[in-house]
């Protein structure tokens, strides 16, 4: 039999899969990624095992994933189209990097994953492939099976006697890990349709928050988050605390119709408290602590790096050689940020760094004040000299 390495979540499509699989003759391994899912490693085996599956690989890869991957991400400050802080997309080239390497180690010409035919995951997944092996053959079922909808893969894992979690009531599209979770599917795919609070994991809605603001102190090395309110933690253990401080006070959420890589609109409901707390929170001490000039070339690096993540590049050489000007940037993006949470909103209450270029004495309109204002005319007689036409 042919052996076949099958990324495998545990939901609708993959568990279809690997019956669709095993039903063309393949020898199916399965290969989950634990980055924070829905699901336990024990949940996953079972599940599998449950549909004649041998060999399972369950991965605890959540300090890699946190580390290699949404570190380097933050740093960059890499938000897609201002709302989307690549969770799902940070997650899929280290998944197929793995399924890369147990493909090897299984000796199999095969990989296959579960993603739609005309979504993203299956741009980052087959690139991720083809850059670090070109030989490996993937197979996507759900680009050619008959099954045409949510709702006919819903039938096929009753008539085959599939355990699964999604019903014709709650039809959602979830990908969850640590990083934040993606919602897609069902009646928000009408644009007139408010969000259903019943689709969201980890946030509260506002008027279920807290009526009292509660205070978070981040501090940062080198670009990094080491501590929360003076303790020292991982950033592991970091991203969990936000995520439930966050979610409590109902940060985090968004409502995108975001440009697809296949070309197409999509709309998209995302949750990612941590996430937001920490971009904020890194901005905020890159404000005081970089040049203008730096500050300036970033914002377009920012863009271009998320763009690459969302597209499935990130082993390009391009992400890459952003990566070690983002690095060299933050050598002194060191200091603390306190943030306000309350109500959905998150706003700054100090800034304190070592490496600040704030100095008050310049900025104060007080007694204080040490900038001479003679030195101004000069300098706006030049700078506004390309500007004349007469």
């Amino acid at each position: 039999m042919k052996k076949v390495v099958l990324a495998y979540s545990g939901g609708l499509d993959t568990s279809c899969c690997v019956q669709w699989l095993q039903d063309k003759g393949f020898e199916v391994i399965c290969f989950s990624a634990n980055l924070g899912s829905e699901f336990s490693p024990a949940q996953l085996k079972k599940k599998a095992k449950a549909s004649g599956i041998k060999k399972i690989y369950v991965e605890d890869l959540q300090k890699e994933f946190a580390d290699d991957y949404i570190l380097p991400a933050l740093k960059a400050n890499a938000v897609y189209e201002s709302k989307y802080v690549l969770s799902t997309a940070l997650g899929r080239p280290l998944i197929a990097k793995y399924l890369v390497d147990i493909a090897h180690k299984e000796k199999a010409s095969y990989v296959a994953h579960g993603c739609t035919g005309k979504g993203n995951d299956q741009v980052r997944i087959d690139t991720t492939v083809k850059i670090l092996d070109p030989k490996l053959k993937i197979i996507a079922p759900l680009r050619v099976w008959e099954l045409t909808s949510r709702e006919s893969e819903i039938a096929y894992a009753k008539q085959k006697k599939i355990a699964i979690s999604t019903t014709r009531e709650k039809i959602y599209s979830i990908d969850q890990n640590m990083w934040g979770i993606s919602i897609e599917g069902g009646m928000m795919e009408d644009l007139t349709n408010a969000p259903d609070e019943s689709a969201y994991v980890l946030t509260k809605s506002i008027d279920k928050t807290p009526n009292r603001a509660e205070y978070v102190e981040i501090e940062f090395n080198k670009g990094a988050p080491v501590k929360i309110n003076g303790k020292k933690k991982n950033f592991l253990e970091i991203i969990e605390i936000l995520n439930k401080l966050g979610g409590k006070h109902g940060i985090g959420r968004t409502d995108l119709v975001e440009d697809r890589t296949v070309g197409i609109k999509s709309r998209e409901i995302y949750e990612a408290p941590a996430a937001w707390i920490l971009h904020r929170a890194h901005q905020e001490l890159e404000s005081v602590v970089l040049d203008k000039d730096t500050l300036s070339f970033k914002e377009t690096v920012s863009q271009r790096y998320s763009q690459l993540a969302y597209q499935g590049l990130w082993f390009s050489r391009l992400r890459r050689s952003l990566n070690a000007f983002v690095e060299l940037t933050q050598q002194k993006v060191t200091g603390s940020i306190k943030l306000k949470l309350y109500k959905g909103s998150i706003t700054v209450a100090s800034r304190k760094s070592k490496y600040s270029l704030y100095k008050k004495e310049l900025a104060t309109y007080g007694e204080d004040d040490q900038f001479d204002r003679e030195d101004a005319k000069g300098f706006i007689e030049i700078f506004s000299l390309p500007y004349r036409e007469k």
